[in-house]
């Protein structure tokens, strides 16, 4: 495995139920659907796709090929969930709708038997360049059908905007499914061979300089894991409180072949004092598996209809980076 596969690891095992219940990679896998109830969504996957790519874009990074192998892979995993009432990055042989245990094989995982066929082997997305490439998935379970709100929600939960905005990858495949009124969006990213994009000591910003109706907040207990976690003792049990809505988060990206190194990242309203964030780097950030991007998430829901400073020091791949700052406007 490379470096770049082993730094999405976290993503991997990241899953979000937005606006809904409380989930994660680590649910259990029980409880099967019919598949009489399953039902396929015909705009889900593409509008998801086409709201990435258009942020994507907006912030200045190239859009994702749709890869009808990565497409399968995805639709696999959707329909998978759908039909065992279960939001995991895992599939259990024998389970309804199995395609494969992991996306891909990672060494450090032992629920990943080398040999065994990855949904990616599977739905034929082979890599060509052995230590240069890299993968990731993002799931949702959402009420509704919109593609779009599932992708900004996504985009919202921090650890999966760190692949979603991987400047890195090349192709996504995506996959949408229903259960009652449940959707399980998938959406695989990959790329073959490690291309630069941004260029040494490059990054790109979001929320981007001078954008605006920014969300104020998202909630964090949805998203595993979860980037703003109650405070724990030793045997792990919450000595207090535990954080359900906090402010939006404000994250810097690099290529996944580059590493961030942060002095300090702050937010402000303009003319006002720096609001209390929490860190996600990898320094300071056990689930910040990656080291090409950084992010802080605010305590407090951002105020509406306000003009925010976001300001970064520090270096990426050794280059200095000294107070650079933009701002961005928050919605009502």
């Amino acid at each position: 495995m490379s470096r770049t596969s082993r730094i999405f690891r976290h993503l991997l095992l990241a899953s979000l139920a937005a606006g809904l219940v409380a989930c994660g990679g680590s649910g259990t896998d029980d409880g099967v659907t019919s598949a009489s109830v399953l039902v396929q969504s015909s705009d889900t996957a593409a509008d998801g796709l086409d709201f990435f790519n258009a942020q994507r874009m907006a912030i200045g990074l190239p859009e994702l090929a749709r890869d009808p192998r990565l497409d399968e892979a995805a639709q696999g995993h959707s329909d998978y969930q759908a039909l065992n009432a279960v939001v995991s990055h895992y599939q259990v042989e024998g389970k309804p709708g199995f395609t494969g245990v992991c996306l891909g094989y990672k060494a450090a995982d032992d629920r990943c038997v080398p040999g065994e066929p990855t949904r990616l082997e599977a739905a034929g997305y082979v890599f060509t360049h052995p230590g240069s490439y890299a993968y990731g998935e993002v799931i949702s379970k959402t009420a509704g059908t919109s593609g779009a709100d599932a992708a900004d929600a996504l985009i919202a939960a921090i650890y999966h905007r760190f692949v979603i905005f991987e400047p890195m990858f090349r192709d996504a495949g995506v996959g949408a499914a229903s259960a009652g009124a449940m959707t399980y969006f998938t959406t695989n990213f990959a790329t073959d061979g490690l291309v630069p994009v941004l260029g040494k000591g490059n990054f790109i910003v979001y929320p981007r300089d001078r954008q605006v109706n920014v969300r104020r907040s998202f909630r964090s207990n949805q998203e595993r894991p979860d980037p703003w976690p109650c405070p724990q003792d030793a045997t792990g049990k919450c000595t207090g409180p535990d954080p359900d809505e906090v402010g939006y988060p404000i994250s810097i990206h690099a290529d996944a072949t580059s590493v961030i190194e942060v002095d300090s990242f702050t937010l402000r309203p303009v003319g006002g004092s720096s609001v209390e964030v929490r860190n996600l780097w990898r320094a300071v950030d056990p689930a910040t598996s990656t080291r090409s991007a950084a992010a802080i998430v605010p305590r407090l829901v951002l105020a509406p209809n306000t003009q925010y400073e976001a300001r970064f020091s520090g270096r990426v791949d050794g280059i200095a980076v000294t107070n650079h700052s933009w701002t961005f406007t928050t919605g009502p």
